[in-house]
């Protein structure tokens, strides 16, 4: 005989209480083994890939993709070879059950608990939906609302085929909240376009207008980001310093390490010499890379740099952040910062990768912008915005003339940081920058 096991959503053990199914790796009828990974969810902090704890024939998908489910929610029933008859895959619980969760991250009781069901307004007739969005409750992949069949259809009718359409149409609907499957295609061979997508958000009350405003759910990664910037911003009292630095020689050593051998394959940048001009301004000034510890009433002064990069991502900013760089050689520190911010960038960050910063460097010249104020990152006391570098007027011995030029801006937690030690760690900076040979002499 066979049984039939639910595996519940996991606490990746950072606190989280929900999470977004991203997309499933398996189908109905699969063969999974132990540890297999079988399907991509979006927490607040990141993109996680969750392995099967147990082997066996996939049953039932009990969450669809887009769906938010609550931690210790059953999201899979696989069926396994056992002694004993089937089981129901998708039986209530009776008593609390231990939480399935990642290896390394311990063991929690949680109970499962159902969302309240939406209750229409008084003005909305029971039942009643916008053709093309998706129900608030029981809304199944292919668009069609779980609820008993009425006496005038029949009770077996088939489910309706998914509807054609390129993955970044499928995730503008899914982001905008429309089901495809009630929508007309206008595309090649009835596909469903961009277009399709937007007609439907702006033909539907509540979600959009005539002009074409757009709603984006607030959920995962930009959720948390929002709240970790409003908690930060209104609770450690900001101070940001300016400083405008002539970088002309850190960009002639950029172009002449690009060409060393140990370098080969790597992305060699002015933020590799930013960031290692912060790191030495760190063992230059400890205080500047620590936390303010409002329970304990402490301040903690961290033992090791753990360098976060402030890196604008798919699914909103994220900040991870190599471990103990102060320890890495500059080749060494180049490679964990390409590696950090393509898995970034890729969605592929763990929360562990996210965890644990002390001090963040983001890199707003990127973008064309030469200065700005940054927020902390919670638990940090310091973060430096790195500006464009461009062409300016300077005076160099008594003339003037055109150099490479960059704004760098340091904001600190006034808590722990005085204007004195904020304005002699950024001068540091400015200074390694100025004439890159400093870096050698005071690391």
């Amino acid at each position: 005989m066979s049984e039939l096991k639910e595996f519940r959503l996991p606490d990746v053990g950072e606190g989280l209480t929900e999470a977004e199914i991203v997309s499933w790796h398996v189908k109905p009828g699969d063969t999974v083994t132990d540890g297999q990974v079988i399907v991509e969810i979006e927490t607040a902090k990141a993109v996680v890939e969750l392995p099967c704890p147990f082997a066996g024939t996939v049953a039932k998908l009990l969450v669809d993709e887009g769906q938010t489910v609550d931690v210790g929610a059953p999201i899979i029933a696989v069926e396994i070879a056992g002694s004993g008859p089937a089981a129901p895959a998708e039986a209530p619980a009776k008593a609390p059950e231990r939480t399935a969760v990642l290896v390394g991250y311990g063991v929690k009781t949680a109970p499962t608990e159902r969302r309240a069901r939406r209750q229409p307004a008084a003005s909305e007739p029971k039942g009643a939906a916008v053709p093309g969005l998706r129900s608030d409750e029981g809304a199944t992949r292919e668009g069609t609302a779980s609820r008993r069949p009425e006496a005038s259809e029949p009770a077996n009718r088939a489910s309706p085929p998914r509807s054609t359409a390129k993955p970044p149409v499928r995730k503008l609907a899914k982001d905008l909240g429309v089901e495809l499957a009630g929508l007309t295609g206008s595309g090649p061979e009835g596909s469903i376009t961009r277009d399709d997508v937007q007609r439907a958000v702006a033909g539907s009350t509540g979600r959009s207008d005539i002009r074409g405003d757009q709603r984006v759910p607030i959920r995962g990664v930009r959720k948390h980001m929002a709240a970790a910037m409003v908690a930060s911003a209104f609770t450690a009292p900001h101070v940001t310093e300016f400083l405008q630095v002539d970088v002309t020689e850190t960009m002639a050593a950029v172009r002449r390490v690009r060409d060393l051998p140990e370098y080969e394959g790597l992305r060699v940048s002015p933020l590799l010499f930013v960031a290692r001009a912060l790191l030495t301004a760190v063992a230059r000034n400890p205080m500047i890379n620590s936390s303010w510890d409002e329970a304990a009433q402490e301040i903690v002064l961290h033992g090791q740099v753990n360098l976060g990069i402030a890196v604008a991502a798919e699914r909103g900013l994220l900040v991870p952040n190599v471990k103990d760089a102060g320890s890495l050689t500059l080749p060494a520190l180049a490679g964990a910062l390409k590696a950090l911010t393509e898995t970034a960038r890729a969605g592929k960050a763990t929360p562990a990768d996210l965890a644990g910063g002390t001090i963040t460097i983001t890199n707003v010249g990127v973008f064309g912008i030469d200065a700005g104020t940054p927020i902390l990152t919670p638990g940090e006391a310091a973060i430096l915005a790195f500006g464009q570098v461009r062409d300016a007027p300077w005076v160099v011995d008594g003339q003037l003339a055109v150099r490479k030029v960059c704004t760098l801006s340091l904001s600190f937690d006034h808590r722990i940081i005085d204007g004195e030690l904020g304005s002699a760690a950024l001068r540091d900076v400015g200074s390694m920058l100025e004439d890159p040979l400093r870096m050698l002499a005071w690391s």
